[in-house]
C-alpha cells in the first residue's frame, strides 16, 4: 500500500472512510447525512439573516432541480461561479485547476455521480501541509430563495463545483472561514505545489507573456489581480470592466495575426461568471473583425457574458499588478520554456514544527536573547549542481525584516558574480507555511520568516553566541502575515541551519517546512543529539571545607546505626545551607537520593551527601546567574541557558517536554523544579549509557529522553 498521506492513500479527515460509508448507505437504502459537518448554522459560519424569507434551507441537488447531475459533459473554467461569499480566491484557483485534467482528478476523484450508485455522499482530496487529505461530504447544499447560496455552475443543473466548495469549507471549519484570502492558498491546497507572486512590472510584456505560456505548459496554475489601494476600493469596477482586489484565473495564452502585426493575448476568467473586461480584444471588441475565422475558431472566441475574456499582453501589464503562479515541480517555476531533459530532478525534505511560547517561539533577530531558541533544521549540501532555471527571484533579499524593519545585515551577494559561477552552487528552494490559522470565523496569520546560516564547526545545537556573531547567508525576506513564505537560493556546498520564526516572541503556532534540492544533493537533516557533561561542569568542583565540616557534624548527630541519613534528614541538611527562598521539598530530595547508588536502601552515606550538597551549591549559582530578573524563578528561555551552563544540551523538542514535565503548566520554574529537571536528566543519561539493546541505541538519546520523560 502507498504511504499514508500520499494521493493514493490519503489521510481520512475526521476518520471518515468514504468506501465504508458508501456501502453502508447503499445497503440501508438511506442517503448519507454528515454529522461532522451538519446542515446547520455552525457549518455556514455567517450571521443569520433576520428576514424570514431569506432563511437558509439545506437541499440535495435533485431537490433543487430534477435533472441534477454531478458534471454536465466536461468540466471547464465556466462551470464555476461565485455566490454570496467573498471567496473569489478559492474559486479562481479551482477555475485554473480545470485546465489541467491530471491535477483535477487528484482533487475530484472520477466515478462520482448523482445517479449511478448514488447515496448522497461524495469525496474530495486536498493537500494539507505535506499530505493529501480526503474529505467526505453529503450533498445537502445551502439554498436561499430557491438558489444556491454559494458557488454554482453556469450550467444550472451541474453541482460538482458547489460540492468541492462544501468539502473545502468542512476542511477549514465553515463556509464563513473561506471569506477573504490569497489565491496561492487555494492553488497549493489543490496541487501540493509551491505558489509565488510575480510583479507584472518585473518583466517586459512580451517576456511576461512567454513566462506565463511556459508555466501553463508545465501545468502551473496561474491567476492575477489588481491591487486595491484601500478597503473601500475592493470590488470597485474600473472603466475597463475590471474589478479591484479581485482574483482572476489565467486560463490560456495565444497569439493572432492582425494584418502584418503579431498580437500576444492572455485569456482570463472572472470567478463571478459575469462582469467582463471591455477594452481591446474583449469579447465584443471590433479588433476581432480584422481576424480571420480560423483564428477565432482556434481561440474558441465566445461572445457571451460568461466571465471569460481575452486581453492583449500590453494592456494586461498596464492594468494588472500581480501574477500568482503555483508549480507542482520547482522546475516549473523558471517561467521560461526549456527542452533540456538532462536537468536533474528535485529531492524533497519536509518537517513539521511548533512555536511554543516561552520555549521555542523566540521571535525575530530583534530579540537576540531568544531568537536562537526558534526551531532549527540542519541540512548538508555535499555536491554542486547546475540550475538551468534561474528566474531572477533567488538570492535577492529585501531590506528590512518585519512588521517594522528589523536591523539585520545579510551576507551580501556579489553583484559581479557571473551567472556561470552561480550555477556551480547548490540550488535550494525553501518554503515555510504556518498551519491552521484559517479557522471558523477568523483568519489570524502570524508574521513569519526563515533565516539560513552557514555552519563552520561540527553540527550541533546552536546557541545565542553563534547567532549574535554570524550573519545569515539567506532569508525569506520581510516577515509577512501570509500563510507561506519561500525563497530559492544558491549556496556553496557545506552544512547549514534553517531557523523558522515569528516576528514577535512567544506566539503560539504550528508550521510546515519543506526544502527542495537537486537530486544528488543528500540533505542531512538530523536531530541535534542531546549531550551531557554534567559531571565535568558541576560535579567535579571540590567540596568546600565548611560543607565538609557541616556534613560530618550532621552525620555524627543524625545518622543511624548504618551511618546513613534518610530523605527527611538530608532535606534538613540541604535546607540549612541553601537560601530560604531556594529550599528543596522532600520529593526533590528523594529524587536526588534515587539518582545515587544506595544499594536499594534510599539512604545516603557521608561521601554521597557531600557530593550532592556541592552539586546543589553549584546549581544554585547557575540558577542565580540566569535568573536575570531575580524573581526566584526561571523562564523556559532561561532554563535552556542554565542547562547549557550545567553541561546539558538538549534540542527544542526535548526542552519543550522538560518544561511540560517540570513546569507543570506554569510560566516559570522555581529552583527546586530546576533541580528535579537536572536530576531526572542525569538518571536517564546514565540509564541510556548502560543500555545494551541495539535498537534503543540506533534510535538515539533524543528518542530515549522523549519516551522516558513522558513517563
Amino acid at each position: 500500500m502507498s504511504e499514508l498521506g500520499s494521493i493514493d492513500n490519503p489521510v481520512k479527515f475526521k476518520d471518515q472512510d468514504y468506501d465504508s460509508l458508501l456501502q453502508k448507505c447503499l445497503k440501508s437504502a438511506l442517503l448519507f447525512s454528515d454529522t461532522v459537518f451538519a446542515a446547520n448554522q455552525s457549518s455556514l459560519g455567517i450571521p443569520v439573516d433576520p428576514d424570514p424569507k431569506k432563511a437558509v434551507k439545506w437541499l440535495r441537488p435533485k431537490e433543487i432541480t430534477s435533472n441534477a447531475v454531478f458534471v454536465e459533459g466536461t468540466m471547464g473554467t465556466t462551470d464555476i461561479c461565485q455566490g454570496q461569499l467573498g471567496n473569489c480566491w478559492l474559486l479562481a484557483a479551482l477555475s485554473c485547476l480545470t485546465m489541467h485534467p491530471t491535477l483535477f482528478v487528484k482533487v475530484v476523484p472520477s466515478g462520482q455521480s448523482l445517479s449511478e450508485s448514488y447515496a448522497g455522499i461524495f469525496r474530495f482530496r486536498f493537500w494539507q501541509y505535506g499530505e493529501w487529505v480526503e474529505v467526505v461530504v453529503d450533498d445537502r447544499l445551502p439554498v436561499r430563495e430557491g438558489r444556491l447560496l454559494f458557488s454554482y455552475s453556469r450550467t444550472t443543473n451541474e453541482f460538482w463545483s458547489a460540492l468541492v466548495e462544501k468539502a473545502y469549507a468542512k476542511l477549514i471549519g465553515s463556509y464563513g472561514s473561506l471569506k477573504g484570502g490569497i489565491i496561492s492558498e487555494g492553488m497549493e491546497d489543490f496541487t501540493g505545489g509551491i505558489a509565488y507572486s510575480l510583479p507584472v512590472s518585473s518583466r517586459p510584456p512580451r517576456m511576461l507573456w512567454r513566462a506565463i505560456t511556459a508555466a501553463l505548459a508545465r501545468s502551473s496554475l496561474i491567476s492575477c489581480f489588481i491591487h486595491a489601494t484601500s478597503v473601500k476600493d475592493i470590488g470597485i469596477v474600473t472603466s475597463e470592466g475590471l474589478i479591484k482586489g479581485h482574483a482572476y484565473a489565467i486560463t490560456d495564452t495565444d497569439k493572432v495575426r492582425r494584418e502584418s502585426e503579431e498580437v500576444l493575448l492572455v485569456r482570463l476568467r472572472n470567478p463571478w461568471g459575469f462582469i467582463e473586461y471591455c477594452g481591446p480584444w474583449s469579447d465584443r471588441c471590433k479588433d476581432w473583425d480584422l481576424i480571420d475565422s480560423a483564428q477565432k475558431t482556434r481561440l474558441e472566441l465566445a461572445k457571451v457574458e460568461d466571465g471569460e475574456f481575452w486581453i492583449g499582453i500590453e494592456d494586461f501589464c498596464r492594468l494588472f499588478n500581480t501574477v500568482e503562479m503555483c508549480s507542482v515541480n520547482p522546475d516549473s517555476m523558471s517561467g521560461e520554456a526549456s527542452d533540456d531533459t538532462t536537468t536533474p530532478s528535485w529531492t524533497l525534505s519536509s518537517h513539521q514544527g511548533t512555536w511554543v511560547p516561552m520555549c521555542s517561539a523566540g521571535g525575530s533577530r530583534k530579540y537576540p536573547r531568544s531568537f536562537w531558541k526558534n526551531p532549527q533544521f540542519q541540512m548538508t549540501l555535499p555536491d554542486k549542481d547546475v540550475d538551468d532555471h534561474d528566474y531572477g527571484e533567488d538570492d535577492e533579499v529585501e531590506e528590512g525584516d518585519g512588521e517594522e524593519d528589523e536591523e539585520v545585515t545579510v551576507a551580501p551577494v556579489k553583484k559581479t558574480e557571473k551567472q556561470g559561477e552561480k550555477k556551480k552552487k547548490c540550488t535550494v528552494l525553501v518554503e515555510l507555511l504556518q498551519k491552521y490559522r484559517r479557522q471558523k470565523d477568523k483568519v489570524n496569520f502570524l508574521y513569519i520568516a526563515f533565516h539560513i546560516y552557514k555552519l563552520t564547526d561540527k553540527p550541533g545545537s546552536l546557541d545565542q553566541q553563534f547567532f549574535s556573531n554570524n550573519r545569515p547567508v539567506a532569508r525569506s525576506g520581510k516577515y509577512r502575515s501570509i500563510r507561506s513564505v519561500w525563497r530559492k537560493v544558491h549556496l556553496e556546498p557545506g552544512s547549514y541551519v534553517i531557523l523558522a520564526s515569528t516576528y514577535r516572541p512567544n506566539q503560539q503556532g504550528e508550521f510546515f517546512l519543506r526544502i527542495y534540492t537537486k537530486t544528488g544533493n543528500i540533505q542531512g537533516f538530523q536531530d541535534f543529539p542531546c549531550t551531557n557533561n554534567y559531571s565535568v561542569m558541576v560535579m567535579s568542583k571540590p567540596v568546600l571545607p565548611e560543607d565538609q565540616f557541616r556534613v560530618q557534624k550532621w552525620f555524627d548527630e543524625k545518622a543511624g546505626s548504618d551511618d546513613r541519613v534518610n530523605a527527611v534528614q538530608f532535606m534538613n541538611l540541604v535546607n540549612s545551607v541553601l537560601e530560604k527562598d531556594y529550599e528543596l521539598p522532600l520529593e526533590t530530595c528523594r529524587q536526588l537520593i534515587f539518582g545515587e547508588d544506595t544499594g536499594g536502601r534510599g539512604r545516603l552515606n557521608r561521601a554521597q551527601a557531600e557530593k550532592l550538597l556541592t552539586s546543589l551549591r553549584n546549581l544554585q549559582s547557575i540558577f542565580f546567574q540566569f535568573d536575570e530578573d531575580s524573581s526566584g524563578t526561571m523562564s523556559p528561555f532561561e532554563l535552556s541557558l542554565a542547562l547549557n551552563a550545567a553541561g546539558v544540551e538538549c534540542d527544542n523538542v526535548v526542552e519543550q517536554l522538560l518544561w511540560e514535565r517540570f513546569g507543570a503548566g506554569e510560566q516559570y520554574l522555581p529552583f527546586y523544579g530546576f533541580v528535579s529537571c537536572v536530576a531526572r536528566l542525569q538518571v536517564l543519561f546514565d540509564l541510556y549509557e548502560s543500555e545494551t539493546n541495539p535498537e534503543v541505541k540506533d534510535k538515539g538519546i533524543n528518542a530515549w529522553l522523549l519516551r522516558l520523560l513522558a513517563v
